[in-house]
């Protein structure tokens, strides 16, 4: 097989860390592994390994054909014949699929507000679904609303996986004092509703003065980002919360914390989630998403429902207070990981799902 993974851009969020795993893990389980970025670049271009090949596009609009007469040359050149288009990439893999019939495209959707499914726009997918040979899901929410709403069959349902080599020198330092940081690894926007955070952090500033936040994601610099930074500044906790925006030393990030949390009102499958896992950091995390699929709340993590900081607070203060807790959940979260959302217990049954249906 060759197989050549596709993303909008490189920033530093969920889907685009799984490209770049994908492409990354394939590259001793097949015969090419390559990625492309359509339309940005960004930081996690370095953690690519030195053996994926990969272009930058450098798509300048949805109808850019010239962008997509570039993309058949690659994959012609390389003899492609499978593209995993990631997210909203999907357009661009049907584009090519027009011109160049022969390859096979797969579709991995990982969109983040399986919350609120009912609201997703639909028309162009039932257009474009038909030029696809697969779909996988990153939640059994979305499995069942591509067969369900979408009518297509072959879609599977693959958790996030994620992976514990460091391929990035580290530089980031976190502000605060060393065994007493909580870092939130999510992009600054509405979903990851970072405003919980704050409500929390305001709480822990007054019990333990110590303890300090770090939001480690991309910053747009839109609204939300505008309200967040006002509301620490009114709260006075600039001393409490950091911000450091997209950031690709995440293994150095993490080394540098003691707790990991997610405070969001909608997900998917968080990779941060894994993440911390890896790490063996315990979690205090809300309950949406597929998070309650790897979290069994006081065996490997805490869960709290969405929205309820005072919830948050007590299930933080539990960690801050109790070590051995810390510990006995890091480890019990770090197995869970291995066993289930380790790169080789999801890419051996890809490989499979690809083998039996997709190049039957």
């Amino acid at each position: 097989m060759r197989i050549l993974q596709i993303i909008d851009s490189l920033a530093a969020g969920g889907a685009e860390r799984m490209a770049v795993n994908y492409a990354n893990a394939l590259t001793t389980k097949v015969e090419f592994s390559g990625l492309i970025a359509t339309r940005l670049e960004g930081p996690l271009l370095q953690q690519l390994k030195a053996n994926v090949t990969y272009h930058f596009l450098n798509k300048k609009g949805s109808f850019d054909l010239k962008a997509v007469f570039r993309l058949k040359a690659f994959v012609k050149l390389h003899k492609i014949t499978i593209i995993q288009a990631h997210s909203t990439s999907f357009f661009t893999g049907f584009l090519l699929k027009l011109i160049c019939p022969s390859v096979q495209l797969i579709w991995h959707d990982h969109y983040g507000d399986s919350e609120f499914l009912h609201k997703r726009p639909i028309k162009i997918l039932k257009i474009v679904l038909p030029f696809f040979s697969g779909v996988i899901s990153v939640n059994q929410k979305l499995k069942h609303w591509a067969k369900e709403q979408m009518h297509f069959n072959n879609t599977i349902y693959l958790p996030n996986f994620t992976s514990d080599e460091n391929t990035t020198q580290g530089k980031t330092v976190l502000k605060g004092i060393e065994g007493k940081r909580i870092v939130c690894l999510a992009n600054l926007r509405e979903q990851k509703n970072h405003f919980l955070l704050i409500e929390v952090a305001n709480k822990l500033k007054v019990s333990h003065p110590d303890w300090t936040f770090h939001l480690v994601g991309k910053d747009n610099q839109d609204a939300y980002s505008t309200a967040l930074k006002n509301s620490i500044s009114e709260l006075g906790l600039e001393d409490t919360v950091f911000i450091y925006g997209a950031k690709s030393d995440i293994f150095t990030v993490l080394q540098q914390s003691t707790i990991g949390i997610l405070t969001s009102q909608s997900e998917g499958l968080p990779v941060a989630l894994l993440e911390y896992g890896l790490h063996k950091m315990p979690v205090v995390v809300t309950a949406v998403g597929e998070i309650n699929s790897v979290i069994q709340n006081g065996v490997n993590g805490c869960m709290v429902p969405s929205q309820e900081s005072e919830l948050f607070y007590i299930a933080l203060i539990q960690l801050i207070e109790n070590e051995n807790l810390r510990i006995q959940l890091g480890d019990s979260l770090y197995q869970t990981v291995l066993e289930t959302y380790s790169e080789q217990a999801v890419i051996i049954p890809y490989l499979n799902w690809l083998q039996t249906t997709i190049l039957k």
